[in-house]
């Protein structure tokens, strides 16, 4: 009969590609992890690894097993987070995930709200990118979020819209601000953009995407970066344009860039905001708390939806 331990040798099996790698993940030694791997091929009676090299690729039959093994993980990793919850509310640690730019809106506030109400609690804000945050969902190592949606799938992940920012196009030429900037003239534009790690599922750069359809290209960028403040600083220099959200640009401008200035898309273009958990998920307390103070802190901000 399989066990958990089995599933969880599996999973950072499939995930790395390797036993030894797996062992050193989880703390094993390396044959305890093959010896799991084994027993749980024998129980379902097929094939999950073929030794490749030094590595292991999955079979078809593991890529059916995976998603079905990190529900049965994640279910019992949330029925024990609603024990502890329950036991540890008031001295815990809270754990929540937020995008990766939530730092220029709400982060500080948000720390600040849950500390007024328990001071005695650690906090743990997750996250540089919503698609990586809604990986962390999936997996079962986060309770719930407040992330860029227009990047995150949907399967298995409730998402409830709370805010939407706009997003507006930045540059310290003055001549490129005198109008709207349309989807022709941001198609000949040269563009700095940051989050270049998930360029292909970053949330302004999917929205970009879309605007950009009807002209056949793509954002042109020129330079690539990770964070924003680093993409606003070479738009005050001149060597770029940028497209990000409005209160990112109301906020870093007239410190990194003060001779530079914002101007809206034509047609206007917006991010949504949204709380996600696994669907189905019973919350802890804790979870509701930082849902509760997060969609506080985000709609004084940005504009509010589901009121």
């Amino acid at each position: 009969m399989l066990s958990l331990h089995q599933l969880r040798c599996f999973l950072a099996t499939y995930e790395h590609g390797s036993l030894t790698a797996a062992a050193d993940e989880l703390g094993y030694a390396q044959p305890s992890v093959s010896e799991q791997v084994r027993a749980l091929e024998k129980s379902l009676g097929v094939q999950l690894f073929r030794r490749v090299g030094r590595g292991v690729v999955p079979t078809t039959v593991a890529d059916t097993l995976r998603p079905h093994a990190e529900k049965v993980l994640a279910s019992v990793a949330e029925a024990q987070d609603a024990v502890r919850s329950v036991r540890s509310f008031e001295t815990g640690t809270i754990r929540f995930g937020m995008f990766g730019v939530a730092r220029l809106y709400a982060s500080a506030g948000l720390i600040a709200d849950v500390l007024a109400r328990y001071p005695g609690v650690r906090v743990e804000l997750v996250g540089q990118n919503s698609t990586a945050v809604a990986e962390d969902l999936r997996r079962g190592r986060l309770e719930a979020a407040m992330l860029a949606v227009a990047g995150v799938r949907s399967e298995g992940i409730t998402i409830t819209p709370v805010a939407r920012e706009e997003l507006v196009y930045i540059s310290a030429d003055p001549a490129r601000l005198a109008t709207p900037v349309t989807a022709h003239r941001l198609a000949l534009a040269t563009l700095v953009m940051p989050e270049t790690t998930w360029r292909a599922e970053d949330s302004t750069r999917i929205l970009l995407r879309q605007l950009l359809h009807g002209t056949g290209r793509n954002p042109q960028t020129r330079i690539e970066v990770e964070d924003v403040e680093t993409a606003v600083e070479i738009v005050g220099l001149g060597l770029a344009d940028s497209v990000i959200p409005r209160g990112a640009a109301e906020q870093l401008l007239p410190r990194l860039a003060p001779n530079a200035g914002w101007v809206a898309l034509r047609p206007r273009v917006w991010d949504t905001f949204a709380v996600v958990h696994r669907a189905g998920a019973v919350l802890s307390p804790a979870a509701q708390l930082m849902i509760e103070l997060a969609t506080a802190r985000i709609r004084e901000i940005a504009e509010p939806l589901g009121r």
